[in-house]
């Protein structure tokens, strides 16, 4: 597999992340070191700067010690120079574990190459020698209330399907799922999306 060539540095969990994401894209990435992160000043600084320089992709595992990461990062740099990658929740253990996740699913180091790819290509990553994909109008909470995945009493089920369909991660909050839906998906596919989950 080629590696792509990305403009905006990458943000990684940890050295088995960087690894494997390393044998699909050139650029920069840095590990957080887990939580360690949330007390290293000066790595956050680096990020900032990365992000302020040429853009960030986090991309971290889809349980919870993720998704506190990610909203780590997301409340401490400046969000309209970050873009979310995510990976799908897929059950298993990576081989160098001894046993699963507390969560039971498989991280970013578990990841294929092509889901990797995937999921930088959903997050609207800048691959060097390829088109910028058209701006999309962002969708809205209303809509997401007008199509029954928010505020209703069914939502949090419908999103689920959704998610399911999209090859997300579950535990992603409405708000986050309106984030990952203005990168993925037009309004008229979201429509199409929906109507087909509901049948």
């Amino acid at each position: 597999m080629k590696k792509l060539k990305v403009k905006e540095a990458i943000v990684v969990e940890g050295r088995y992340d960087k690894a494997a994401l390393s044998n699909i894209a050139d650029t920069v990435i840095v590990d957080t070191a887990g939580f360690g992160v949330f007390s290293d000043n000066e790595k956050l600084a680096l990020l900032r700067r990365l992000a302020q320089a040429r853009g960030l992709i986090v991309l971290t595992d889809s349980d919870g010690g993720g998704f506190l990461i990610r909203s780590f990062l997301k409340s401490s740099i400046d969000p309209a120079l970050v873009k979310h990658a995510y990976i799908p929740d897929v059950p298993g253990k990576e081989k160098r574990k001894k046993s699963p996740s507390k969560e039971g699913l498989l991280g970013v180091e578990g990841m294929s190459p092509e889901v990797l790819e995937t999921a930088l290509r959903r997050a609207g990553a800048t691959i060097d020698g390829e088109a910028a994909a058209g701006c999309v109008p962002p969708l809205t909470k209303a809509e997401l209330y007008a199509m029954g995945l928010a505020g209703t009493p069914d939502s949090a089920a419908r999103r689920a399907k959704l998610q399911k369909a999209l090859d997300l991660p579950a535990g992603l909050t409405a708000n986050a799922l309106l984030d990952v839906l203005n990168a993925l998906v037009t309004r008229e596919e979201l429509t199409a999306l929906v109507e087909k989950i509901q049948k």
